[in-house]
């Protein structure tokens, strides 16, 4: 997977209680936009998604959070969409938000670069592979 990039926004609206990372918490989801996030965005609307049709939609990554020595983790489970008739893209950048923050209203937390472009034709899927740990906070 590409590298992850943090929202700056997300550091405070970690501090002040916006965000509840464990799986009874909120709900975070995934969108693919082709538009360059900006570190300074704070919410979804900030950023315009691809059109959600041909087997794409912003999708719940079923986040959980652990704590082990002082060290937390948030995990995630891995996303694939599969395009149908007419397919979907282009899109860049996988954007990482909180569906369930209310203020701000689906607050960003992150995205990921794919350093260029990706269309999906019919039956071309795309995976998002978080690996072992979407983010640590140590």
């Amino acid at each position: 997977m590409a590298a992850f990039n943090k929202f700056q926004d997300f550091v405070e609206q970690l501090g002040k209680g916006i965000h509840q990372l464990h799986a009874a918490g909120h709900e975070f989801k995934v969108f693919l936009s082709n538009e360059l996030p900006v570190a300074a965005d704070t919410v979804k609307a900030d950023i315009t998604p691809i059109a959600e049709e041909n087997g794409y939609a912003a999708a719940d990554i079923q986040n959980d959070y652990t704590e082990a020595g002082g060290t937390g983790t948030m995990t995630a489970v891995d996303y694939e969409w599969t395009a149908t008739a007419g397919g979907f893209g282009p899109f860049r950048y996988v954007i990482f938000y909180n569906e369930d923050a209310a203020a701000p209203l689906d607050a960003v937390v992150g995205w990921w670069d794919y350093g260029s472009s990706i269309s999906c034709a019919e039956g071309e899927k795309f995976k998002v592979d978080f690996g072992a740990s979407l983010l640590t906070l140590a």
